[in-house]
């Protein structure tokens, strides 16, 4: 028995599959050789419906995760006084071993 994986618990929807009418884009992707082959055992098993099918539910998760995260950064900087002030983030940086990145003076024109 084939089945879809479900979206993500945030799609108040709950929709399955394809969305009739959402525009698609055929794109080449490279995959773990590995990885691959284990999508495609899970097909073959009738496990999962397609290799696009897993490629696009994994796309919609990371999506959503990251629009998680997003919010998370933006609630606890809201909390603690706003985004970083220069002075916070060169302190940040120094503290992380990271180079402050080098700003572009405005060209005059």
């Amino acid at each position: 028995m084939r089945t879809q994986l479900p979206l993500p618990a945030a799609d108040p929807r709950g929709m399955r599959g394809m969305v009739l009418g959402m525009a698609t884009k055929k794109v080449t992707v490279t995959l773990d050789t590995t990885a691959l082959e284990e999508i495609q055992s899970l097909v073959a098993a009738g496990k999962l419906e397609s290799v696009s099918g897993f490629v696009q539910h994994a796309v919609t998760v990371s999506l959503a995760d990251m629009a998680g995260w997003r919010t998370l950064l933006s609630a606890a900087l809201t909390a603690t006084g706003g985004p970083l002030t220069r002075k916070e983030r060169a302190w940040a940086d120094k503290v992380l071993g990271r180079k402050s990145p080098r700003r572009r003076r405005p060209s005059a024109a």
